[in-house]
């Protein structure tokens, strides 16, 4: 393949994806909403039901992203800084995700209950709002864009302006002190995410007069996860999103259409069928959850205190680990010992005990976990060829001393 050829078919490549990513949002929350979440074929009559952005949907979505820079901006916190930048320095950040989750929810009450926004608005406004996020994260995406071109360095500046606008033209594209990546991954759309499953709730609640227990199940799980993410926002600074990913339209549009939208599809899905689990299955699904939730915390918790405080003891013992000849340390102690990324096995456990809320009786409910496979095994390839180049022998040494990438004695 000549070099030009190769150049054309990525350019291809990120193009599609501007298409193709936004289509599977409409394509999920259609086939939900008119299809009883069957998989189907698009035609002509599955076309007509792309909603047009509404008054209503704008509205709520602009004003929603407003308040989450205003609560950025405004709502207390802490300063921190960051890891090390490519360039040796480092970014400082505001630390305030609980504080604004906590002001958000209250604001959602206050306009539930003063009739002001009927609870059931999200729900109601479903197709337009898919429509109208990915358009304006489209707007969004180009002004990063710009913005990322302008601060790129040298070696970032290189890249084809299709491929800077999907991946990214930039690793930290700023306003000052306002970081477009960590606001965007953090912020509009996790906390959405849990309001558009209130949503959902009180849909089913108004259609059948109550929330069955695998709706609440959902919820809670999923309330979880959100709130644990806040509890624990410092982590996130360390984690490859912010270190290494350039900040482009994928995850603009990952950060703000696809979590929010994507991820709540099991209660999409259990709003018009109630599912109503047994005890044992109760039982099991939050076992489930809960071994993967301690897991998927625990093992980013050891990674990220190792990084602060090497001495600092994990299981009880000083940690273990090998001193590569660029001065950084790998670890192999805890759930790094075991496992080069037990931190996702932690997480695909939790995702595949949300999904069967839902049963099997579609495949839709379990698109959040083939996702996740999927992007974990991507992930973790991409982190395993990455390293090899970093640390050369030093990481061979490690894959010697631990040898199962995510789950172990499988894989």
């Amino acid at each position: 393949m000549t070099a030009s050829r190769g150049a054309s078919l990525r350019s291809l490549g990120f193009a599609a994806m501007i298409i193709v990513l936004p289509a599977i949002t409409w394509y999920v929350s259609i086939a939900m909403l008119h299809y009883d979440g069957a998989l189907v074929l698009p035609d002509a009559t599955f076309l007509t039901h792309v909603a047009a952005p509404t008054t209503v949907s704008v509205a709520l979505y602009l004003g929603w992203f407003g308040l989450q820079v205003i609560l950025m901006k405004l709502a207390p916190g802490s300063w921190v800084q960051g890891v090390p930048t490519p360039s040796g320095g480092r970014l400082t950040y505001k630390l305030n995700g609980l504080a604004a989750l906590g002001i958000s929810v209250g604001v959602a009450v206050l306009l539930v209950g003063s009739g002001v926004v009927p609870a059931t608005v999200v729900y109601d406004e479903l197709g337009p709002l898919v429509t109208t996020t990915n358009l304006l994260v489209l707007v969004l995406s180009t002004y990063i864009f710009a913005l990322g071109r302008a601060q790129a360095t040298m070696a970032e500046k290189t890249r084809g302006w299709l491929e800077a606008f999907v991946v990214g033209a930039a690793l930290n594209p700023r306003n000052g002190t306002f970081d477009w990546k960590f606001f965007c991954e953090s912020r509009p759309g996790m906390i959405l995410w849990l309001l558009i499953n209130g949503s959902f709730a009180a849909a089913q609640y108004a259609e059948f007069g109550a929330v069955s227990n695998a709706m609440g199940l959902v919820c809670l799980f999923q309330a979880l996860y959100v709130i644990d993410y806040f509890i624990h926002e410092g982590a996130i600074l360390s984690t490859w999103d912010i270190r290494h990913e350039p900040f482009g339209f994928m995850l603009c549009w990952g950060s703000l259409v696809w979590v929010p939208f994507m991820f709540s599809v099991q209660a999409l899905y259990l709003v018009m069928h109630p599912v109503v689990l047994p005890v044992w299955a109760l039982c099991g699904l939050i076992a489930l959850n809960m071994a993967g939730y301690y897991i998927f915390r625990t093992a980013n918790l050891q990674k990220h205190r190792f990084r602060s405080n090497a001495l600092r003891p994990i299981w009880g013992r000083r940690p273990e680990f090998i001193q590569t000849a660029r001065g950084s340390k790998l670890l192999v102690s805890g759930w790094w010992g075991i496992a080069r990324h037990a931190n996702y096995l932690g997480d695909l456990m939790m995702g595949l005990a949300w999904c069967l809320t839902c049963g099997g009786a579609r495949v839709l409910t379990f698109f959040y976990f083939t996702y996740f496979v999927i992007l974990l095994v991507h992930r973790e390839r991409r982190d395993n060829d990455h390293c090899a180049a970093k640390y050369g022998d030093d990481w061979a040494r490690y894959v010697s001393r631990v040898r199962w990438r995510i789950l172990p004695g499988v894989y």
